[in-house]
Parts: C-alpha cells; structure tokens; sequence
C-alpha cells in the first residue's frame, strides 16, 4: 500500500484535524516525496515514515504541534532545512540509516530551538573524526546525540520514565500489609467462633434428642438391670 492510500486509511472516517498520532512506516512513496499529508494535520504531535523511500521533505506540511518525527532508513541526504520551516516545535529527531554525509546538512538542524535528542545511528556522518563534539558544538541544544548525551549517559526510555513515577515495583506501605493481616485475624476468628458455636448447638441438640425420648432410656436400664439378675443367677448356680 502506497503512503497516500495509507494515509487515508489511517484517518478511519476522521477529519486530519483530529489525528494527533500517524504511522506510515513501510508504505512507499511514488517519487520519494512526501504524500498525502497536508496542512490539515495541524494537531499531530507524533509522525512516523521509516522505511518509505524519502529522498525529499521538500513537501512536508506545516506541523505546529509536531514534537516527535521518525525518518529513518530512507534516502535523505539535505533538505533538512525543511524541518525548522515546518516543524519549528521538534524535540526529536530519527534520521538513522540516511544519507547524511556532511556536517553542514546537520547544521540545518539549528534553528529547531526546541530540540532534545537527534539520532543519526548509521549515518556516513559518524564516520567523521570527532563526529559527536563537532554535532554538540553545532546544536548546542541538544541533551542527546544516538541516544546518549556528552557525558555517555544513555537517554531515559519512555516506559523507564513512567516506572520512576510509580515507584519500583514491589514498593509498598508496611502499614497497608498490617492492615490486611489484620482484616485477615479478624475474618479468622469470627469463623473459629462461628465453628465452636455450631458444635456446641450440636451437642444441646443431641441432649434434647434424648430427654425428648425418656422411654428409650428406661428401657436401657431396665435391660441393665436385668441383665445383672441374671448374672447372679449364673454364679449361685
């Protein structure tokens, strides 16, 4: 499926007015330009186009809001310019497994103030002595460079952000644990009572069983004493 159709596909029914996420990765473009995206996509923030064969961002709309754009692994070489037109509100940027060759197509990046994080992995840029001191001299803005900053540190995932907020697992309050033992102990022993109630209802119930049946009793007796007469009788004789 060509990027065009995609795009319409992705849209579902809705106007581009109300898409703030598209992906188009893998959906080829006809002449190496941008398709099917237009001034109406004015809330995207999020834009992905790996892999569909861009040589050109000459036709990339207007994107105020755009704050993260995936390129990579297409055939980009200049017109990076494009982006601080177009996008002036990037704070990252996925150009990996481009053509970028020179310093001076990086450059163009400098006027995007409000970007973070540039990634240029597998670009024939990197290949270049002192390739990272010489991108962080000409972007002072940015905090990372391929994923990490100038101090080597590695650039937080997404998903490690949201665990830093709530907290590391297994953290929990002792007292919640004390709280729940004790719902448990009393849970406990309402039913050893419960138990010890009905065995002692069970034990009248078969008391009043036999006081109900005193003819019964009797006649258990009366064979007792019988029973020891003619014991008696056995041992006289």
């Amino acid at each position: 499926m060509d990027m065009k159709k995609r795009v319409t596909v992705e849209l579902r029914g809705r106007s581009p007015a109300e898409i703030a996420e598209l992906v188009l990765d893998n959906s080829p473009s006809a002449d190496g330009e941008i398709e099917g995206l237009t001034d109406d996509f004015k809330e995207l923030e999020f834009l992905s186009l790996i892999n569909v064969g861009l040589n050109s961002l000459t036709k990339l709309p207007s994107l105020p809001k755009l704050h993260k754009l995936e390129l990579s692994d297409n055939n980009l070489s200049a017109s990076l310019e494009m982006l601080s037109e177009k996008c002036p509100n990037l704070t990252y940027l996925n150009l990996s497994g481009n053509k970028i060759k020179e310093l001076s197509s990086v450059e163009a990046l400098q006027s995007l103030k409000s970007l973070q994080s540039v990634d240029l992995f597998n670009c024939e840029v990197t290949s270049l002595d002192d390739y990272r001191d010489s991108v962080f001299e000409l972007l002072p803005q940015i905090i990372y460079l391929d994923g990490f900053d100038q101090d080597d540190n590695e650039a937080p995932d997404s998903e490690d952000e949201e665990e830093d907020r709530d907290g590391p697992p297994g953290d929990y309050d002792d007292e919640d644990d004390e709280d729940e033992e004790d719902e448990d102990n009393k849970e406990g022993g309402q039913v050893g009572r419960s138990f010890q109630e009905d065995e002692d209802d069970y034990g009248e119930e078969e008391d009043e069983e036999e006081d109900d049946q005193p003819g019964v009793q009797r006649q258990k007796r009366k064979r007792d004493v019988d029973d020891e007469g003619e014991d008696d009788d056995d041992e006289d004789n």
